[in-house]
């Protein structure tokens, strides 16, 4: 490997973003390594602590002090996110099946995907009881229980841990805490049942001791030595035929692994965990590693505890490096005894270690000081000197974005094309004309030919999902236009590597590309690639219409209502991202939202008469708007509070943060009258941002529009709005008038 160079001559895959991975992600971004591409995918954005996750349970914590944004520290660790769950491996191909996407490639593999509950022996227990673990699915649940629990009529609500190990004691108690301070009055009564003698078998008998009085002083019954056989809607059946009645149950019994590791070809421990070394490396595939629950060190058998999978972090990053450069591994040495740190659902906790045990309040502070400070690590990154450098090295002020943000100036394009004198023909019925979406040529018979084409720099680093979304933004134009989908042909630019590599990420981009062509109906047919700075994508887009379907942006009449498809916000959040400021949620939901087609919207548009359409890209929603007012001699006014705005954008817009095409969209400010909008509203700022995969915007009659927007709302388009209206013929150059 060159030392400094830019091309990737090693693919370094972390698959989850466990307590090591994300110690991985740091040391990475302190020190990144030359020519090593970083991937991480992860079924979770927000990433849980363990450690916190009893005291996010109590309330003594919220969702982001208890939970690590995936998203800022891959990026400023350099690495590529990926928001996928692995499936399996192919190792002789060396990549990572992934659901719902590509494989992806890898030279070097790492594992920390945790472990879920072992009920593989217990009929019913799938069907009929909670899992704790994987904790993103449990915290997704355990609202509507709490509710269903805090206002029973009659009986009293009954819950049901199953394990009796520090996990399920400290959650018992968490819980318990919870809905007593959220409800003095209700009826909840708590249960653990556990097949061992005692509780915390696994610790010393002052802890045992501790816990199990903190137990019972709360009115927690305890069923030891009763082992769970098999569950059936509300009722556990014990070994000894006894059964134990539940309105809600809860499993956390011992580890499992993933089943589709067996599958792997990977060396594995009786139980189904990876057999590891002593350098955290596969015994039967060195360049696979794996760390925390789903790892088994061979030769000393290892608690499922969150502490070795934070202590296995460095030296993982360390062999991680060593292995990509070729140099010898260095063995990792798990401590003999380790402090464990157990609350008891209020501001108390039991310490544990080896043969020592302490309790108190004192104890509290000290596991809430110990977990603080870890998570200021991986949350706090504008403190880490290096980390708070944006990763192309480039000075935030000189961050140019990609996408639609990409594009010039609407002014600057339209001087442009006035100078042109293309060739006239009597067959183009719509030519280089910026007041429409796409050129329209008409064929034989009653059909026209509709053409778009967009091409743009990379705004994630994800090549299948920017693929997936660019030819959405694509189509819209063609959608725009009331056309069907016919044909495409790809544009790319790729960055100059390895042969491999570029073929790899080239099947990437055009996997999602062709992904999205066929749920359109349209076939890729050709192309052309290149080698350029950096990915760059885009098509020709083809498509056919018939003359009384074809929308224009003219066409708006006095009192149409304005109805928009989808959501602003796309170009403040990914300025945000490319500065490693925009929480991983934020961007999980700019893309959900980029990657609805507008296929279903313009259909429905289209049954419910509406008489002009565009679709809201580049220039912003005040640029589109102006375009289609221009071309049908007409004013507005827009409803600010009625704008949807993705979740996220108005506090970037706030902030000042915003994309590079944003000050040229604001030429357009003068065709608008604030009225009674404060100028530093974020909403103003909206109006001028930039999109990509934006919605549709359409005017149609005002009595079709409650309608309209409910068949929306239910066919895809979630966050559709009615905006606006149509206030009459423009006097001289159109105008957009705001209320609030």
């Amino acid at each position: 490997m060159k030392a400094g160079s830019g091309k990737v001559e090693c693919d370094l895959v972390l698959v989850g973003g466990g307590h090591s991975h994300v110690e991985v992600l740091r040391q990475f971004a302190l020190r990144p390594e030359p020519g090593v591409r970083l991937t991480l995918i992860s079924r979770d954005i927000d990433t849980p602590y363990s450690g916190m996750l009893p005291g996010l349970l109590a309330g003594h914590y919220s969702h982001g002090e208890a939970h690590i944004d995936l998203r800022p520290l891959a990026q400023m660790a350099g690495a590529r996110l990926f928001h996928s769950s692995a499936t399996g491996l192919d190792l002789a191909a060396r990549r990572v099946l992934c659901d719902g996407r590509p494989p992806v490639d890898f030279d070097y593999l790492s594992l920390d995907i945790g472990s879920r509950p072992d009920w593989r022996d217990v009929p019913g227990a799938a069907e009929h009881t909670l899992p704790v673990k994987p904790v993103d699915g449990f915290l997704a649940a355990w609202p509507a229980i709490e509710t269903s629990l805090l206002h029973r009529n009659g009986a009293p609500a009954r819950v049901v841990i199953v394990g009796g190990g520090a996990g399920g004691t400290e959650v018992c108690l968490a819980l318990q805490h919870r809905l007593k301070a959220a409800r003095p009055e209700a009826d909840v009564r708590f249960a653990i049942v556990t097949d061992k003698a005692e509780l915390l078998p696994e610790h010393n008998p002052g802890v045992r001791e501790c816990l199990t009085r903190a137990v019972r002083a709360r009115g927690v019954a305890l069923h030891l030595e009763r082992r769970v056989v098999a569950v059936t809607p509300g009722r556990l059946r014990c070994e000894t035929g006894e059964e134990i009645a539940f309105d809600t149950a809860l499993w956390l019994t011992n580890a499992a692994p993933a089943a589709w590791l067996r599958e792997t070809g990977l060396a594995l421990e009786e139980r189904g965990f990876i057999a590891v070394n002593d350098c955290l490396q596969s015994t039967s595939h060195r360049f696979v590693f794996a760390v925390g629950d789903v790892a088994a060190l061979t030769g000393r058998r290892l608690a499922k505890s969150g502490v070795f999978a934070v202590r296995e972090g460095p030296p993982l990053a360390r062999n991680l490096r060593r292995s990509c450069r070729g140099e010898p591994m260095q063995p990792y040495r798990p401590q003999r005894h380790h402090l464990a740190l157990i609350s008891t659902g209020d501001k108390y906790a039991v310490a544990s270690r080896g043969r020592w045990s302490a309790e108190g309040a004192w104890v509290w502070r000290l596991k809430d000081y110990i977990d603080r400070r870890w998570m200021r690590m991986y949350q706090q990154l504008d403190s880490m000197g290096a980390m708070a450098a944006p990763r192309n090295g480039m000075a935030e002020a000189e961050m140019r974005c990609g996408g639609c943000g990409a594009k010039i100036g609407s002014e600057l394009l339209a001087r442009v094309l006035r100078r042109l004198q293309p060739e006239s023909r009597p067959d183009v019925l719509v030519g280089l004309d910026p007041a429409d979406d796409a050129a329209v040529v008409t064929l034989s018979g009653n059909q026209l030919l509709v053409q778009s084409v967009d091409f743009f720099r990379a705004f994630i680093d994800d090549p299948y999902l920017f693929g997936r979304i660019a030819a959405n933004h694509c189509l819209g134009d063609l959608y725009a236009m009331g056309a069907s989908p016919q044909t495409a042909l790809a544009i790319v630019t790729l960055p100059h590597g390895a042969e491999a590599k570029v073929e790899a990420d080239l099947f990437q981009l055009l996997a999602g590309a062709t992904e999205t062509l066929k749920a359109a109906g349209a076939a890729l047919i050709g192309g052309h690639t290149g080698e350029g700075a950096e990915l760059a994508f885009g098509l020709t887009v083809n498509g056919t219409a018939v003359p009384e379907r074809l929308w224009r942006k003219s066409g708006l009449k006095t009192g149409d209502a304005l109805i928009l498809t989808k959501p602003l916000g796309t170009g403040a959040l990914f300025a945000a991202d490319m500065r490693g400021k925009a929480r991983g949620s934020w961007i999980d939901g700019a893309l959900e939202s980029m990657l609805i087609s507008s296929r279903s919207a313009a259909e429905t548009l289209q049954r419910h008469g509406a008489r002009a359409c565009t679709d809201v890209t580049g220039f912003g929603l005040a640029g589109h708007l102006l375009e289609m007012l221009r071309a049908s001699q007409a004013n507005a006014e827009l409803s600010m509070t009625s704008v949807p705005a993705l979740a996220g954008s108005l506090e970037l817009l706030a902030q000042g943060i915003a994309s590079s095409l944003a000050p040229q969209n604001l030429t357009h400010a003068a065709a608008v009258d604030r009225g009674a909008v404060p100028a530093d509203d974020p909403l103003i700022s909206l109006l001028y941002d930039p999109q990509t995969a934006g919605g549709l915007l359409t005017g149609l009659p005002a009595d079709r529009a409650e309608a309209c927007l409910a068949e929306l709302r239910a066919n895809g388009s979630p966050q559709a709005a009615t905006i606006g209206r149509v206030t009459g013929a423009a006097n001289g150059a159109p105008r957009i008038t705001l209320t609030p």
